[in-house]
């Protein structure tokens, strides 16, 4: 095996993609302002508004920022990875805004369902290459959405459900935690399946080790 490092692996920007991010987080951050400046506007009274207000861009804003400080010398920016959790964050504010929680009763769990597995996608082109077994990118995608959707049911408790006396409605936890681990079996499966099929190699990871120089013979 080689000891040369990485090889930094260049990428055209994905035009789509990209502008598709651009706009996401554009509208997260309008859609953050007003339900602070106007609760009542955003459907977030008692649902954890300025926690989402921080932890959103926050989460939104983590690829970026790592890649300008960590790696923006040596890979392209991961549009797609960044894209996924773009969509998590602002398909929640956008769907409090509609305020599609209270009228559907569905939805919840659909949110629960995709934006785990965005999310898990996301972590798992961030850390495997495309070559990854089977048996590896499901064992990320299931580490990181149990994970997150645990970590989800914590933080939406301490957000607003320990004072808005509201728990008797989200006796379901259980079930929000089995639709997160299903969405991220489900984003594991998917994102294998489209390296298998020679798609999704232009996304992140980027680093790829270089390939060894064959010996030459001499005579």
């Amino acid at each position: 095996m080689s000891d040369d490092p990485p090889a930094s692996v260049r990428h055209p920007i994905p035009g789509l993609v990209a502008a598709l991010d651009v706009a996401g987080k554009a509208s997260l951050l309008l859609l953050l302002l007003s339900a602070m400046l106007y609760p009542e506007l955003g459907n977030l009274e008692g649902k954890g508004a300025t926690a989402r207000a921080i932890g959103y861009p926050l989460l939104a804003f983590t690829i970026p920022a790592v890649w300008y400080l960590r790696w923006r010398d040596r890979a392209s920016f991961p549009w797609l990875a960044d894209l996924l959790v773009t969509v998590t964050c602002f398909s929640d504010t956008l769907g409090n805004r509609m305020d599609l929680y209270d009228t559907i009763r569905w939805f919840d769990d659909l949110m629960h369902l995709v934006n785990t597995g965005l999310l898990a996608a996301a972590f798992i082109l961030l850390t495997l290459a495309h070559r990854a077994t089977l048996g590896r990118v499901l064992e990320r995608g299931l580490a990181f959405g149990v994970t997150a959707a645990l970590g989800w049911e914590i933080a939406e408790y301490y957000a607003f459900l320990s004072t808005s006396g509201a728990s008797d409605r989200y006796a379901d936890t259980l079930g929000d935690l089995t639709l997160g681990t299903l969405g991220s079996v489900a984003a594991a499966l998917v994102v294998h399946r489209a390296w298998q099929g020679s798609y999704l190699l232009a996304a992140a990871p980027q680093l790829e080790s270089r390939a060894p120089v064959p010996a030459t013979t001499i005579g």
